[in-house]
C-alpha cells in the first residue's frame, strides 16, 4: 500500500503533503541509513524481510520491488533492472510532489 502511496499520493489534492513527507522518509532511508546499511537501505523492507524469514520464506532478493514483481508475476527481474527503474521513477515522483506542493500555480 505504501508503495503504491508513494507513486500516486502526490496525484491527489488531500494527500499532497503527506506524500511529500513519506518521500522525504523513504529518500532518508535510502539516502542517510543508507550510508550505514548500503545505498537504498529501506528500514520497512529490512522489518518486512525479518518477519518474511520467520513466516519461512528464503531466498529473496534484496529489493522488495523485486520480491514483488517475482510473487506477483513469477518473473524475477535482474537487480540492476529493478534498482535502474525504481530510482527513475522514484525521482519523477518525488518531482512532480515538490511541483505540485510549492511550484504549482492556482494551490
Amino acid at each position: 500500500i505504501l508503495i503504491v502511496f508513494n507513486l500516486l499520493g502526490w496525484l491527489f489534492p488531500k494527500t499532497r503533503k503527506l506524500h511529500f513527507y513519506s518521500m522525504l522518509l523513504m529518500l532518508f532511508s535510502w539516502g542517510v541509513l543508507g550510508f550505514w546499511y548500503g545505498f537504498g537501505y529501506c528500514f520497512l523492507t529490512d522489518w518486512h524481510y525479518t518477519i518474511l524469514r520467520k513466516l519461512g520464506e528464503t531466498s529473496m532478493p534484496n529489493s522488495y520491488i523485486a520480491f514483488l514483481i517475482e510473487k506477483l508475476t513469477g518473473w524475477l527481474p535482474q537487480a540492476r533492472l529493478v534498482n535502474t527503474m525504481t530510482l527513475v521513477i522514484t525521482v519523477m515522483v518525488f518531482i512532480g510532489s515538490v511541483w505540485v506542493n510549492f511550484f504549482r500555480r492556482g494551490k
